[in-house]
């Protein structure tokens, strides 16, 4: 007997422990959640998290075949490094078909941590077939889920106490935010998505909105039909090289306690399932497959929400002054701006894969029917200032041994240029280092780009990225990155030239499955413009640190207990420091088998100002993960439940209450509620059928 098939024989003892368990977890699943909060830390405050849940959910139910798993497949597990995937098929290539799960851990750089996280989303069972697809078979195997939500702010905001009567903004709908979607899937290879929303303040079945809700979108997609390897029908995302040149939807600075995470992990071509109302594309978009090449061509037309400044007397016309991304439409204002510019975008992605070798070029045209207003500032004179752009990039990257290089060039045409490249390396198997280097020109545009940077956006800035992780033995883990950085030009409240650099660190100890302790460290140090009235400002350091403490205990099967501590402290300049502090526990309820699950938690906070806010993953009814901005003083509790009425119907509840004791009002504008208190609640429905 070969030595592969005596190390299978002893992984089998241990297959109950690993494998067993996770199959059968009941949602909201953990696995799911942890991902999640890990990859949210370095995120937006609005990012909408559902997208990737729904993806990572997908796969839990319907778990890819490991021998047939491919490497698109792979990145949209996102937990995976780039190293880890190239390494795993070149493992399958050389040895075959995987016998067990547990031989995973047999592969190199592949860690307990991970194969814990994988076996959760794989199996060894034959893929649902292509073949023999019929109107009955679509019927009869599809696998249809109608979810709806209702949530609310209980206590009434200002914006609905302003009469008719008196001409001032004011919200036009109801409270009420009302969301519902629709899937259909037929096995991994026909899909279809309809979301409908409706926000808070939006009207609905009246005013703008006389059918129903403000936002519809929707999508039908299949794959591996022939050559087709993907067709999009709707709306739909595109997400090519390291989100230099073109990268919409989902996506995050990679910059946390995940070094490899630095390498963005492009995805191409996929259905848009989010209810974010910017920053997706709609019309018809395929990729067709050769051999070692696929090219991904794509056309969209789509109204866009915008502002406009006042009109040019000599051209009777309106620059456009910005573009709206938070998708509501509560005031009149907002939704005179609902779909005010009609964008049409058509391009093309070429990508060469083989043997850890990828290489890509992508070029597209954007097109306005209104043309942008030049910046009137100094520092945004930069800014685009036409109805029309080209973008082009060229990305890579090749896997050599236990090395992964990557980068992308990208240009806007009669304008600047963008560069990225890296490394990720497995030194040793306890030891990874992760390098990147940055140049975004002060004058590159790109209208989806989310490229890392220290910035919002990647333009005007060079940086340089260093980070190590040091894993000793299973219990203990070292994360830690350094990153400094430089604005050649100047920014919005920055009247000069600036720089900065930002340090990381996390120490992680897991003695055993039940317990999980975490202590981090940040720092950085930029530069702002002064606090003193000037004509022209000089700039002040600005430094801020976090410390944060966290403890999970497996009390046992049933409960979990998550302990958290965290302080802030900002200080400008000479100026005082401003503190900030939060604690909160969460106990989560989440048997194996049982109709109930949900959790629990109790956060008390103090920061002295918006400077010292600080920042917490919450979670919530299925698919409704958000960040929390905890400012001034008081306690927050929340309370999470699912109960399944019976097979494929499932009840979410959450309700919230955060109180202060420092402030008699919440919240500013319309948006202001009388009183130290406020609260809301969400109840959510699920039939799967």
């Amino acid at each position: 007997m070969s030595f592969r098939n005596l190390f299978i024989a002893a992984l089998l003892v241990f297959q109950f422990l690993l494998v067993k368990t996770v199959k059968s977890q009941t949602e909201n699943d953990p696995i799911v959640d942890q991902i999640i909060e890990s990859l949210s830390e370095n995120a937006k405050e609005d990012v909408d998290y559902s997208d990737l849940a729904e993806r990572l959910s997908f796969y839990r139910k319907h778990s890819a075949n490991i021998n047939k798993i491919t490497f698109q497949q792979l990145q949209e597990l996102v937990f995976l490094s780039p190293i880890q995937i190239n390494t795993f098929l070149s493992y399958r290539n050389e040895n075959g078909p995987i016998i067990n799960l547990l031989e995973l851990q047999s592969i190199d750089n592949f860690d307990l941590e991970t194969v814990r996280k994988l076996v959760n989303f794989v199996s060894l069972d034959a893929a649902n077939p292509f073949a023999d697809v019929s109107i009955k078979s679509l019927l009869k195997n599809g696998h249809n889920d109608l979810l709806m939500r209702y949530s609310q702010i209980v206590e009434p905001q200002h914006g609905y106490q302003i009469p008719d009567s008196v001409k001032k903004s004011k919200y036009l709908g109801s409270p009420q935010h009302y969301f519902a979607r629709y899937r259909y899937n037929y096995g991994d290879n026909i899909s279809a998505s309809l979301n409908m929303e409706k926000d808070a303040g939006e009207q609905f079945f009246s005013g703008a909105n006389p059918y129903g809700f403000d936002f519809y979108s929707g999508n039908i997609a299949v794959k591996n039909i022939g050559k087709i390897s993907k067709l999009v029908i709707g709306d739909y995302s595109l997400q090519f090289g390291q989100a230099l040149t073109l990268w919409s939807g989902l996506g995050f600075s990679g910059k946390g306690a995940d070094i490899t995470a630095i390498a963005k992990q492009d995805v191409g071509l996929k259905p848009y399932t989010s209810v974010n109302e910017s920053s997706f594309f709609r019309g018809v978009a395929a990729t067709i497959k050769l051999k070692t090449i696929s090219i991904t061509p794509f056309v969209s037309y789509i109204n866009v929400d915008g502002g406009f400044a006042a009109i040019d007397t000599l051209s009777s016309s309106a620059d456009i002054s910005s573009l709206g991304i938070s998708g509501l439409h509560r005031t009149q204002t907002e939704i005179n701006q609902k779909g005010s510019i009609a964008q049409f975008i058509y391009g093309s992605n070429i990508q060469f894969h083989q043997k850890g070798l990828t290489l890509g070029a992508t070029a597209y045209h954007t097109y306005f029917d209104h043309t942008f207003g030049a910046g009137k500032q100094l520092y945004n004179q930069f800014k685009f200032a036409d109805n029309s752009l080209t973008n082009t990039g060229f990305n890579y990257g090749y896997a050599y041994r236990n090395t992964y290089f990557f980068g992308e060039v990208a240009h806007s045409l009669e304008s600047g240029f963008a560069f990225v490249n890296g490394l990720i390396s497995s030194i040793t198997p306890q030891v990874s280092l992760a390098l990147l280097y940055r140049n975004y020109q002060k004058d590159y545009i790109s209208f989806y780009n989310i490229a890392l940077s220290e910035a919002s956006t990647a333009i005007n800035e060079k940086g340089f990225y260093s980070g190590l992780d040091i894993k000793p033995s299973n219990k203990w883990e070292l994360s830690a990155y350094t990153d400094i950085f430089r604005f050649p030009w100047l920014k919005f409240g920055v009247d000069a030239p600036s720089q900065g650099y930002e340090m990381f660190s996390q120490l992680t100890y897991t003695p055993n499955k039940k317990i999980r302790a975490t202590l981090r460290y940040k720092f950085t140090n930029k530069e702002e413009n002064d606090n003193i009235t000037n004509a022209f400002n000089t700039l002040d350091p600005v430094k801020t640190q976090n410390y944060r403490l966290e403890l999970g205990y497996k009390i046992n099967q049933d409960f979990t207990v998550k302990n958290h501590a965290e302080i802030a402290q900002y200080q400008k300049n000479t100026n005082p420091s401003e503190l900030g502090f939060l604690v909160y526990q969460d106990l989560v309820y989440n048997p194996i088998q049982s109709k109930f699950s949900g959790n629990v938690r109790f956060a008390i906070f103090d920061t002295q100002g918006f400077n010292s806010s600080i920042y917490s993953f919450e979670d919530d009814v299925l698919y409704g993960y958000a960040i929390q901005a905890f400012q001034a003083r008081g306690s927050k509790v929340y309370v999470n439940g699912r109960y399944t009425l019976k097979r494929g119907l499932d009840l979410w509840f959450k309700y919230s209450l955060i109180s202060y004791t420092n402030r008699d009002n919440i919240g500013s504008g319309l948006d202001q509620t009388l009183g130290n208190k406020r609260s809301d609640f969400k109840l959510q429905v699920r039939y799967q059928f």
